[in-house]
């Protein structure tokens, strides 16, 4: 009889688990995960993925330019995408201090640049060899997905509204002040956030994408920067340069 009772026991124990492993794969992931790397904390969240229209749609109006038309129905999986973009402060947490030096230098909070395609790629394996993570950049799709407000989607020309200056720091509005009369970066997460409470996909830097421009070996760049104009801080708008190029408007966003 003991024997019968251990043995439901154990049954009865693999069971539990089984079922257990079950409920916790059909679990709705978490809307915002945050993982810490040398006290910093890289805040990423998380897209549910869909099927949208790339490219020049309608409240694009007559500012697309031919490398978006026609639009197109894209698919995406789920991912999560960081909330602001690789600052400084981040960057210094995983990379040598002088790895690279950013134009607007001494602003920890502000977005990193001055970072090639390449740069991107040596911070994030060195940034998944701490962390046992397996971050990335993400697709042209994915960045648009996202930018547009994924599943939320309002539909908006820029990315949370149809007013630029609202969510983009571009050439409107990135000088004067503390910062100088010259045009530069802002610190991340100062204007208003797009539908999955991501921000500055409409302005303050470029950001590189993993996808080779058409045929080329370029890689895709998307989003404003705060030299910019309006049109080009579009969701739909697309940019491209080599993979070793870098300037003071070029940086990243991780995906995961």
């Amino acid at each position: 009889m003991k024997r019968r009772v251990k043995a439901l026991t154990v049954v009865l124990a693999i069971c539990l688990i089984t079922v257990f492993i079950r409920c916790q794969s059909n679990e709705t992931p978490i809307q915002q995960l945050i993982v810490v790397v040398n006290g910093d904390s890289i805040e990423m969240v998380f897209v549910k993925g869909g099927t949208f229209m790339m490219g020049c749609t309608d409240e694009q109006g007559c500012d697309c330019e031919d490398n978006e038309k026609p639009a197109r129905k894209e698919s995406v999986s789920d991912f999560y995408i960081g909330k602001y973009e690789v600052t400084q402060r981040l960057w210094r947490a995983v990379m040598d201090t002088d790895s690279i030096l950013p134009f607007n230098g001494g602003c920890e909070d502000c977005p990193m640049e001055n970072v090639s395609w390449k740069n991107a790629q040596e911070f994030i394996g060195r940034l998944n060899a701490m962390t046992g993570k397996t971050f990335r950049l993400p697709t042209e799709a994915e960045w648009e997905y996202a930018a547009r407000g994924g599943h939320k989607s309002k539909h908006y020309k820029y990315s949370g509204s149809n007013q630029v200056s609202e969510v983009a720091w571009y050439v409107g509005n990135s000088s004067g002040g503390q910062y100088g009369e010259a045009g530069t970066t802002r610190p991340v997460g100062l204007k208003k956030s797009n539908e999955l409470g991501l921000y500055d996909m409409s302005g303050n830097i470029q950001e590189w994408c993993s996808s080779f421009y058409e045929y080329g070996s370029n890689r895709s760049l998307r989003g404003g920067c705060y030299l910019s104009s309006p049109r080009r801080c579009r969701v739909s708008c697309r940019n491209n340069n080599s993979q070793v190029y870098h300037d003071a408007s070029i940086g990243l966003r991780l995906a995961l």
